[in-house]
């Protein structure tokens, strides 16, 4: 693993994008344990994106973007009803680290999974970044394509860990105030509006 891959790497994950808002959101109105179960939703969520780009999927799109259109319409309805989901429980508390109920770690984890998922861009994205430091004279190239996209996640997985544990502790100064509470989700849910609209006029 080349320097150069770290320093990249590391700057794409810690660019904000859905995954990082939505842990950053959860850290701050369900607590840091939530925060981490959607971090590691999150990193779930990359794992067909890599498949894709393994199984060198760049063919397929050539010949089937409506297939990839398909996607980027879901992903933009899906961060739609996230949006709405986050605006309607404005208000309602969101702080459940005494409950700890299995329920709500499963829809957080499916969120975080879903928010991926139907991103196509992280297909494009893994197929024109990850080769780029895949060496042509390796004896095993998949092999270390498959290793500097474990690298990736990883990354992805800390940086988002301390994206959710950082918005919990800063979430304790605004916590008894009810109308910076509200605002606040109700300002996460317009980020979500904004970036399901930009996943609908992407260019793919």
């Amino acid at each position: 693993m080349s320097i150069e891959f770290f320093i990249t790497s590391l700057i794409v994950v810690l660019m904000p994008g859905a995954g990082s808002i939505y842990t950053i959101s959860t850290g701050l109105f369900r607590g840091w344990r939530s925060s981490i179960v959607a971090a590691f939703g999150c990193t779930a969520g990359i794992i067909p994106h890599l498949l894709f780009s393994i199984l060198v999927l760049s063919s397929v799109y050539e010949y089937s973007r409506e297939a990839f259109q398909v996607i980027k319409y879901i992903g933009a309805v899906y961060l739609l009803y996230l949006a709405y989901s986050m605006w309607r429980e404005s208000g309602v508390s969101q702080f459940l680290e005494n409950s700890d109920q299995k329920k709500d770690k499963l829809k957080i984890i499916l969120n975080a999974v879903f928010i991926n998922l139907f991103n196509p861009k992280l297909s494009i994205f893994f197929l024109a970044f990850l080769p780029l430091f895949v060496s042509l004279e390796s004896e095993f190239p998949v092999v270390q394509f498959i290793f500097l996209s474990i690298i990736f996640m990883l990354m992805t997985l800390i940086v988002f860990i301390i994206y959710g544990l950082f918005a919990h502790n800063v979430s304790k100064y605004f916590r008894k105030s009810g109308v910076l509470y509200i605002w606040t989700q109700r300002a996460f849910a317009i980020i979500f509006v904004i970036l399901g609209a930009k996943l609908l006029i992407m260019e793919i």
